[in-house]
């Protein structure tokens, strides 16, 4: 009797381990569950307790689609995701792991490298012999830009199609949806908005009332001269520069026939929309992740983007001197109190409308953007410059995992407005026009370490907030 009882036990014990029994298939009802075909040979499956295991899934884990979903038509959702993700504006490590979590819920096994200017996607089937399904797609995509409505709803019909709420072909439909082209009162905003940006930022410097509105009326301009020639791909390489000549040109016009301007000041403010200083910021995030390649090109995108700016706006000044035109330079900073608080509020709308968020999210974008330069501003006070950036990126990346988790929304909501206005996008082009114009080193070594500074503190401030609270989306 004590034989017969111990029997049992032991055969359920070793079912635990190695997987119940089952038919594998015909002729062969005497193989375990706990092997799987590989070729023409037979394996043991990788079993979830073993530490070892690779990142690869075993059948026993895949969690099975809809079943009117084929193979293909799962990798072909798969990519679309990824694609528009990076269209986006998504960074290459959030990309890589949001699309290897979404590929592991559809059954696939996917290996993705993204750069700025595109992605490759190598697909399996787990359930089948190794090398007998993969798939790989190669995508060309132009450098993304944050879309933060474009975002929330690919996130969230990524969740739908990834928890059974939706199909794959109802999510195709729904992105499909996103791409409807911008109305003209959606291409009205953004051009006021950046009109609104260059003057909220000239407020927050507390210029003079000429020079917020000359930056304003510029930026204005320059959302125009944005409209026409992302348009035309022959125009679309020299946008940036110009942008450049556009704001270089007008300012040094008034500050010649109307009155004195900060004149490099204007300028910069003036062309704030372009300034790559969240491109700098993803770089250096890119490259302390370990995405070497994509950091390296974002990285030098931006500082093109910085020396096609200058060259525009170095080309604007000397066109001027050769018209016979003397610009009037004064440094005056009169502003009182006020004026920098309204301005925040109004530099804050400008950002979430230039985010193309949905207006519904407006409050938090904006309460976002406010809190990041509150911070900033008096952490830096109390620490120095260094630490009240470090503080402000923290606290904001922090905040945006909590939103991720409670809200059930992208926490870049939260994170992207929350630093914009602590990007160094605007330390690089002054230390770059300083250099031109007055063919000093030493000055551009001392912008160089500004811009160091505040990227180091940046990219601190974005590490030690995912460690504060760890993000639940990878967007």
């Amino acid at each position: 009797m004590g034989g017969l009882s111990v029997a049992p036990a032991y055969r359920a014990r070793r079912e635990r381990m190695m997987g119940t029994l089952r038919s594998c298939g015909p002729g062969t009802d005497n193989r375990r569950a706990g092997q799987v075909r590989c070729g023409i040979h037979w394996r043991p499956r990788q079993t979830a307790f073993l530490r070892s295991d690779p990142p690869r899934m075993s059948a026993a884990t895949v969690v099975q689609p809809s079943a009117s979903a084929t193979y293909a038509q799962r990798v072909a959702f798969v990519s679309e995701i990824a694609g528009r993700l990076h269209s986006y504006g998504t960074t290459a490590q959030r990309l890589e792991a949001a699309v290897v979590g979404l590929s592991h819920k559809l059954g696939l096994d996917c290996e993705p490298w993204s750069n700025p200017t595109g992605i490759i996607l190598s697909f399996s089937d787990p359930t089948k012999a190794i090398g007998s399904s993969d798939i790989t797609r190669v995508i060309r995509l132009a450098p993304g830009e944050n879309d933060l409505y474009k975002l929330s709803v690919a996130d969230y019909v990524a969740d739908g199609v990834a928890n059974g709420r939706m199909s794959i072909a109802q999510g195709h439909t729904a992105l499909r949806r996103l791409d409807r082209e911008v109305d003209r009162r959606g291409k009205t905003m953004q051009v006021l908005a950046f009109g609104l940006a260059a003057a909220g930022v000239a407020g927050l410097w507390k210029l003079p009332w000429l020079d917020i509105a000359t930056a304003g009326a510029i930026g204005m301009s320059i959302g125009l001269l944005t409209q026409y020639t992302d348009r035309r791909p022959a125009t679309k390489e020299a946008g940036e520069a110009l942008a450049g000549l556009l704001a270089g040109v007008v300012a040094a016009v008034v500050a010649s026939l109307v009155g004195p301007l900060n004149l490099n000041t204007v300028i910069i403010a003036s062309l704030v929309v372009l300034l790559p200083g969240m491109s700098l910021t993803n770089a250096f995030n890119e490259l302390a992740s370990q995405h070497w390649v994509s950091g390296t090109a974002r990285l030098a995108g931006a500082v093109t983007t910085v020396l096609k700016l200058t060259v525009g706006a170095v080309i604007a000044v000397t066109l001027t001197q050769v018209l016979g035109l003397h610009p009037q330079v004064a440094a005056l900073r009169p502003q009182s109190g006020w004026v920098e608080w309204a301005s925040l509020l109004v530099a804050a709308y400008a950002f979430a409308v230039l985010f193309k968020a949905n207006r519904r999210d407006y409050l938090w974008i904006m309460a976002a953007a406010m809190s990041g330069y509150v911070i900033a501003r008096y952490a830096g006070h109390a620490w120095g410059g260094p630490a009240g950036v470090f503080a402000s990126a923290m606290a904001l990346t922090a905040a945006g995992n909590l939103f991720g988790r409670v809200v059930q929304k992208p926490g870049a909501l939260i994170r992207l407005p929350g630093i914009i206005m602590l990007v160094p996008g605007s330390v690089s082009l002054r230390g770059f026009l300083t250099l031109v114009q007055q063919q000093d080193v030493s000055v551009g070594q001392a912008a160089l370490l500004a811009v160091t500074n505040i990227v180091m503190a940046l990219m601190a401030g974005l590490l030690f907030g995912n460690l504060l609270i760890p993000a639940r989306k990878n967007l």
